[in-house]
């Protein structure tokens, strides 16, 4: 049930391509899409049907509707060349974190941790917020938030101290 969720994730996002940004139908789908991330660990957790492959899983999932969001959204808005800075800053250490992992781990470590967790909230919460307030405060409000996370979560894996992951 938890994969068929992720997988649901998956399709919906692909769908997200047909609407126009910002419209209902776009909210509606983006959504539901986010509803199926919220429910597929909870579900998984609650029937005892947590797997290395439903990890793995949802990570495709969220980078399927993030890729997908970033395709929707990005052109209908004006993005300042400081939040692509910022933005890039935060997939560079991204990715030290995934390097770190495999070095240290000798396997893929994705942390799921608070601050991740708040981050992904955060980051939902914006094309929700952007036309109403623009792109700048949501924008800073998710590269705060996402910055932090992504520095706890290579500390955490350098120190060896990471808590449950992927």
């Amino acid at each position: 049930m938890a994969n068929a969720l992720t997988i649901c994730r998956i399709v919906l996002s692909v769908a997200l391509l047909l609407p126009d940004a910002f419209s209902l139908p776009f909210f509606l789908i983006y959504a539901l899409a986010s509803l199926t991330d919220m429910l597929d660990g909870l579900v998984a957790r609650t029937t005892g049907t947590e797997s290395g492959l439903g990890a793995r899983l949802d990570s495709i999932a969220d980078f399927v509707l993030t890729i997908t969001c970033m395709v929707k959204i990005l052109p209908a808005i004006d993005v300042p060349a400081w939040l692509w800075v910022w933005v890039a800053l935060i997939v560079l250490v991204k990715v030290v974190n995934v390097i770190s992992g495999l070095v240290i781990e000798r396997r893929l470590v994705l942390p799921h941790t608070i601050a991740n967790k708040a981050a992904g909230l955060v980051v939902f919460l914006v094309p929700f917020a952007i036309p109403m307030l623009g792109v700048a405060v949501p924008a800073v409000v998710a590269c705060a938030v996402a910055t932090f996370a992504a520095m706890q979560e290579g500390h955490l894996i350098r120190t060896r101290t990471i808590g449950p992951t992927a």
